[in-house]
């Protein structure tokens, strides 16, 4: 903004000083820890569900406003869905090699099992990096690919492609993956339902967690201060273009706590639906487990194998992870570390000796043989 001096000469505002802005940054992280010490969802017990004769859980009524995970349903698999349902997924990948990201992994097992139940389901994507057959089966979700190279996801084609589709026969759910669909679209959807994998406080969660091992005697990475500023202005934004979506689903109940509570979602609009996990493919295995251990050098007699998996970036926690492992192997030397992933702290656990295991990144038939080979898995997030 540009004011106008006595000598004509537009004059620059004032930038805030370090000091004032350190104050703004105090004020809006107190601000935030106050609404989430006094938000009633974060330390009120769940409502009382009931249950029937097989111990799953009863519900009656709109399950929109239900408070508790969906996941606490018990929902028949073993017959077709009640009714057929024409669904439009906006994902910015779709999986296309053997070691798929854990968003695209999402985004494959959920519409493939709702197609698998009957409904028409239809993936907006970007293009892949092998070629997908075109044929489209009943029982399989149908891709829409966007033009131009692998991976390069533009939602206005995305959004194009949708609204033709769309003007055949009106889609009954339109569901995005995180923000695929960008916000300026996503308001003209009031059938849409967004699943974010993460959200900008929570990072700004971690943040403040990993610095609070910062010794007294350690001073302020410069680094994480400007993280922290960058992480602040990109909560705000949240707030402000999240009210575009009509529904949101959470992962975990913390996130569906910070959704109502700060972003100020309605309850209504916000519903928790925990990751699962395919009992089929991910269930004990030990005879498989002591042989991975064995294939990636865990010696016999380890008292101790931990777990790591996913992206090996500092958001996921892993600066914590790193120092008190240190730590704990300086202690005990018969612990082990199993790290499955890649990013950049793959090298640097790489270089923390023969009590860590760099597994790189897992298709998901070896994913099965990693968590049957470790005592304990670590989720440092």
């Amino acid at each position: 903004m540009a004011i106008a001096g006595i000598n004509g000469r537009p004059k620059r505002a004032a930038a805030m000083s370090y000091p004032a802005f350190s104050l703004v940054l105090l004020l809006f992280l107190g601000a935030i820890l106050i609404l989430l010490l006094r938000s009633p969802t974060i330390s009120s017990p769940l409502p009382c569900i009931p249950r029937a004769s097989d111990g799953s859980k009863l519900f009656t009524g709109d399950l929109r406003h239900a408070e508790f995970s969906w996941n606490s349903l018990r929902l028949p698999s073993d017959r077709p869905a009640p009714t057929s349902l024409k669904i439009a997924v906006f994902s910015r990948k779709w999986p296309s090699s053997s070691v798929p990201g854990g968003m695209e992994r999402h985004a494959l097992t959920l519409h493939s099992a709702l197609a698998h139940r009957g409904h028409r389901v239809h993936v907006f994507t970007s293009a892949t990096d092998h070629p997908i057959s075109g044929d489209f089966h009943s029982h399989s979700p149908r891709l829409h690919l966007l033009d131009g190279p692998p991976g390069r996801w533009r939602s206005d084609e995305a959004f194009a492609l949708f609204e033709e589709e769309n003007s055949r026969e009106p889609f009954d759910v339109v569901h995005s993956e995180s923000v695929a669909l960008f916000h300026r679209y996503a308001r003209q959807v009031p059938n849409l339902a967004v699943s974010w994998h993460g959200i900008s406080l929570e990072a700004l969660h971690s943040g403040i967690y990993q610095d609070l091992i910062r010794g007294s005697d350690e001073p302020l990475s410069q680094a994480f201060n400007r993280s922290l500023a960058a992480a602040i202005y990109k909560v705000l934004d949240e707030i402000r273009f999240f009210q575009s979506y009509a529904h949101h689903v959470a992962i975990s109940d913390s996130t569906g706590e910070m959704l109502r509570d700060v972003y100020q979602i309605p309850s209504g609009r916000v519903h928790i639906i925990l990751n699962g996990v395919d009992e089929e493919d991910f269930r004990p295995d030990p005879d498989l487990g002591s042989a991975y251990r064995l294939e990636i050098g865990v010696p016999a007699d380890a008292e101790l194998v931990l777990g790591v998996a996913g992206r090996l970036v500092k958001d996921k926690g892993h600066p914590l992870l790193f120092e008190a492992f240190a730590g704990l192997v300086s202690r005990y030397s018969k612990v082990y570390l199993v790290v499955a992933g890649s990013g950049p702290w793959e090298q640097r656990y790489r270089e923390m000796g023969e009590n860590v295991m760099v597994a790189g990144a897992l298709p998901p038939a070896k994913l099965r043989a990693f968590y049957n080979s470790i005592d304990v898995f670590v989720n440092p997030s």
